[in-house]
């Protein structure tokens, strides 16, 4: 019995754009980061932390161009962009988080955007690969 494409579908086609959205985003904060001579300096239990912004700046715009990448593969409907976007969303979540003291509100709407691109994936991604044929 075959089974039919509902309209949850479109949740993976917004997961598709959100993607790129968010590596656009993350391309052009990584830019700037990476020109910006500015460190910043947190305060943990351990001591003093001194963070240099450009060098997450060349994380983020490596992340970013990953994510614009997965972004149009996914697309395809094929099942390897899934497991790549999965991957590549987790560790924007996870560079968001770490980017908390830099740009709180920033990370905050990234972080929340990755959750429903992670369910829109995971959730409804096996129809994407039927409703592309």
């Amino acid at each position: 019995m075959a089974q039919k494409v509902t309209a949850w579908v479109g949740w993976v086609w917004f997961a598709a754009f959100a993607i790129l959205v968010s590596g656009l985003f993350n391309i052009i904060s990584g830019a700037v980061a990476v020109f910006s001579p500015k460190t910043v300096v947190s305060w943990s239990p351990d001591g003093v932390a001194v963070v240099d912004i450009s060098s997450w700046g060349w994380v983020h715009l490596l992340l970013g161009v990953l994510l614009v990448i997965a972004g149009f593969a996914l697309f395809s409907g094929s099942g390897w962009a899934r497991v790549v976007a999965v991957v590549l969303v987790i560790a924007n979540l996870l560079a968001q988080f770490v980017s908390l003291p830099v740009t709180p509100w920033w990370s905050l709407i990234a972080i929340v955007l990755d959750f429903f691109i992670l369910w829109a994936l995971t959730v409804h991604g096996d129809e994407v690969a039927r409703a592309s044929r």
